[in-house]
């Protein structure tokens, strides 16, 4: 039996559901109703009538068309209020605006179906959909607790009798006291029905406001166009950074290291001269790390030679030896997409290098016409674990955004094969290295 039921219908069917919350959450989701009822009641009927009456002088005509999004607050309220009595998330279906501003939102509200479900709501739910809640309640919850009031509404009676429910008269304790027994039995009893109908209703406000598959198909992939834009955004930044880290600090420091060693060669042997040296070398050192620095902020071998060419140059670089299989090279591709897969294959080489105690290595790359697929393997000792802080988890989901996958399989004793697949366009021909 589940200890947590997500909604009423689910806690009907739980033997402590007399003893729970969700007959009192069925009651004020269904007595609440009118707190929302009401007021889009009084606002449908005002903006219809306003519009209609001024629409001739064309006045009415922006109220007319501000009606036609009335339903879209009044669902944002009611799958708040929905939460009462279904603990199952319930999205909004809108899609975000692709620009700024009230024009751009309302242009893509009128054109989305969910817009005109939820203006149908707003409408039932003004209409009638609270007063049959208020209803429901009235029965269901109402009637008993007026018979178990019975002995009090007699006891305040001026004339000493009361009429209960209009039906019987009562005019001694007794009875009264029989009548409030009876509401007591009646209640649980009324309780049960109380929880279908909020399961019902819920239900219901679910199948009208909540997105449907199409919805959240349409929202996943405004979804995945945000990340891919976030990510294209985050490659010109680095490539800005590159820039003007190449154009600009290293140009200084070269300048400066030059000038050091010009100082070096003019001063006379003795302590200026050996302060010039150590301040010429370390210049050198700052230099060497900037450059290594620009080189993994975006190297500029892939800006220049394309994927084919970097690879080529990180299996040149790598700690172990790398057998390349490039076909006969590479097209150019997205900037996002190479550099992804240039920094997978050189953070899974250098993990090769550190961890794996392999003797050789291999890289294999091709584009089928539709993806970029990579294979690195190696001949070490295998158990490679990419939870255990090898970088290759944020590179994972790097690929991710690109609707790509990255996989590893290394099983004890090797080998290891690290494997990617990126789907992408060719944005020109073949490129050698």
């Amino acid at each position: 039996m589940d200890d947590h039921p997500r909604t009423p219908w689910h806690a009907l069917a739980h033997r402590r559901y007399l003893r729970s919350a969700w007959p009192w959450r069925a009651a004020g989701y269904l007595a609440g109703s009118a707190l929302t009822g009401i007021p889009v009641l009084l606002v449908l009927v005002l903006l219809a009538a306003a519009g209609a009456t001024l629409s001739l002088v064309l006045v009415g005509l922006p109220l007319l068309a501000l009606l036609g999004l009335a339903g879209v607050p009044v669902a944002a309220v009611e799958r708040r209020r929905l939460r009462l009595v279904d603990r199952t998330p319930t999205g909004t279906p809108h899609r975000t605006p692709a620009e700024p501003g009230l024009l751009a939102w309302a242009r893509l509200r009128y054109r989305e179906q969910a817009t005109w479900r939820e203006l149908a709501y707003a409408v039932l739910h003004g209409l009638l959909l609270w007063w049959v809640d208020l209803a429901v309640v009235a029965t269901l919850l109402g009637l008993p607790l007026l018979l178990l009031t019975t002995p009090l509404q007699l006891a305040l009676a001026a004339d000493g009798e009361v009429k209960v429910v209009k039906l019987w008269l009562v005019t001694s304790y007794p009875p009264a006291f029989a009548i409030a027994a009876a509401g007591a039995v009646l209640l649980p009893a009324l309780l049960h029905p109380l929880g279908a109908l909020a399961g019902a209703r819920a239900a219901l406000t679910r199948a009208l406001l909540a997105p449907r598959e199409r919805e959240l198909q349409g929202l996943l992939a405004e979804v995945t166009r945000s990340r891919a834009r976030l990510v294209d955004a985050f490659e010109a930044e680095r490539r800005r950074i590159e820039r003007d880290l190449h154009d600009g600090a290293q140009q200084r420091l070269v300048a400066l290291t030059m000038t050091l060693g010009l100082a070096r060669l003019d001063a006379p042997p003795g302590p200026l001269a050996d302060r010039l040296a150590t301040a010429h070398d370390e210049a050198g050192k700052v230099l060497a790390e900037l450059r290594e620095l620009i080189h993994g902020i975006h190297p500029q071998v892939l800006t220049d030679y394309g994927l084919t060419g970097a690879l080529a140059d990180a299996a040149e670089r790598s700690a172990v030896p790398v057998d390349t299989d490039l076909g006969t090279g590479l097209p150019r591709l997205p900037e996002s997409v190479e550099a992804a897969a240039y920094f997978a294959v050189c953070e899974a080489l250098a993990n090769i290098g550190r961890h794996s105690g392999a003797a050789r290595a291999a890289v294999t790359a091709r584009h089928t016409g539709a993806a970029l697929v990579i294979a690195v393997t190696d001949d070490g000792r295998g158990g490679a674990d990419p939870a255990a802080g090898s970088g290759l988890t944020g590179l994972a989901d790097r690929i991710a955004v690109l609707d790509g996958t990255l996989a590893i399989t290394s099983p004890p004793g090797g080998p290891t094969v690290l494997s990617l697949e990126i789907p992408c366009p060719v944005i020109s021909p073949t490129s050698n290295p």
